[in-house]
């Protein structure tokens, strides 16, 4: 069984995440000015992870995926992060860790997901107990075209029933007989599978076991090292333990993928895995410094944040969201940034966007240590001002 510590396991995860040096995660650190060459550098992180989670708070200035793709590529343009999504672009938008932009290329191993989503997780059988407005919504798009969310919530006084209408257009995304062709403002737009999924995708579905070595793969490939429950999580992989475990053994056996124990402090020994070539990795950059000493503002969604045992393990960093808890009852804000300076996340920053005054107010700050260095304390500020003007807002630390 091979092994590797906690500052290995930890600067892997960074290297993977593409938050080290560049010449180190083989991502790119710069978004580039034009338009074409920006949409391939984010599409380049997005294949990294496999998924890009989306979420609809903007009260920092930007959404949870335009956050992680700016905290990867320097000056991106936080407006196209949110387009991204649109025809012809090698995305489509499907349940991954979340509701998530997906690379393309994984559309045929999404088979097994859209025919459990037959039935639908939340409404049960939506579908088979309403042909007719299942029927009539299909029928509509096809031969309207694109269908956004907004016209569903404007067919009230047509004889629709919105609620039920809007229940019906989701299940039939999850099912996968529609896709979202595009976001307008963040709202959905609709369309036929047909006329957005190339039919070389759509004609080859990809069986459970071959989707689920390969979901796995590219698990690791955006985590690193990673047990087995974090990898089922990054997919959503529920009831398929044994599934699990026969796809992570044939990987062993195929020479892709090793069991490793991660080492801890008290002398724990965690069972999980690594690519293999990643181990190699691993050790190397233990001996390394990790990237220059300026901060990076990080979503709480980030792939490297939201497993928090994980992130707990491997940062000593207690990732927290408490947008759901009553203000009075927040330790530390409503839409927390985690800071990370080289290799430790040393602050987390509240912030709130105006963009009428064109200013980014820091409403807290709160360093992990008790007294932070000169050094840390001017890479979080200058983490903050250049968040800032990326924005095009002002903001006084």
């Amino acid at each position: 069984m091979e092994s590797i510590d906690i500052l290995q396991a930890r600067r892997l995860a960074l290297v993977r995440a593409g938050l080290l040096r560049p010449e180190l995660t083989g991502l790119p650190s710069t978004g580039p000015r034009r338009e074409k060459a920006a949409r391939r550098a984010c599409l380049e992180v997005i294949r990294r992870f496999g998924y890009l989670q989306l979420d609809t708070v903007a009260v920092a200035g930007a959404r949870s995926h335009a956050l992680i793709l700016m905290s990867r590529l320097e000056g991106i343009d936080s407006n196209l992060c949110e387009a991204l999504l649109s025809p012809g672009e090698p995305l489509f938008e499907y349940w991954g860790h979340e509701a998530s932009w997906l690379p393309m290329e994984l559309y045929p191993f999404f088979e097994f997901r859209r025919q459990e989503f037959r039935h639908h997780p939340w409404w049960g059988d939506v579908l088979g107990e309403n042909p007719k407005v299942t029927q009539q919504l299909l029928e509509r798009i096809r031969d309207e075209g694109p269908l956004r969310s907004l016209d569903l919530e404007g067919q009230s006084g047509s004889g629709w029933n919105v609620k039920l209408t809007k229940k019906v257009a989701s299940a039939l995304w999850s099912r996968g007989d529609l896709v979202i062709r595009e976001r307008r403002n963040f709202q959905r737009v609709f369309d036929l599978a047909e006329r957005v999924i190339p039919e070389n995708l759509r004609q080859h579905s990809q069986d459970l076991p071959t989707s689920l070595r390969t979901l796995l793969l590219r698990a690791l490939a955006g985590h690193g090292w990673a047990q087995t429950g974090t990898l089922a999580a990054t997919w959503r992989l529920r009831n398929l333990k044994e599934q699990l475990s026969i796809a992570l053994h044939e990987l062993v056996e195929s020479g892709e993928v090793v069991a490793c124990h991660l080492l801890g402090k008290d002398g724990g020994r965690f069972p999980g895995w690594i690519r293999t070539g990643d181990l190699e990795l691993a050790h190397r950059i233990g001996r390394l410094r990790p990237r220059r000493d300026k901060g990076v503002l990080l979503s709480p969604f980030d792939p490297v944040l939201w497993d928090r045992a994980r992130t707990q393990r491997l940062f000593e960093f207690h990732q927290v969201l408490e947008i759901f808890k009553p203000a009075a009852r927040r330790l530390y804000g409503y839409f927390c940034l985690p800071v990370l300076v080289g290799d430790q996340l040393v602050a987390r920053v509240d912030l709130k966007a105006n963009r009428k005054s064109r200013r980014l107010a820091v409403l807290a700050l709160h360093y992990e240590s008790r007294e932070p260095s000169t050094k840390t304390r001017h890479a979080v500020t200058t983490a903050i001002s250049a968040y800032a003007g990326n924005l095009g807002l002002s903001v006084r630390i």
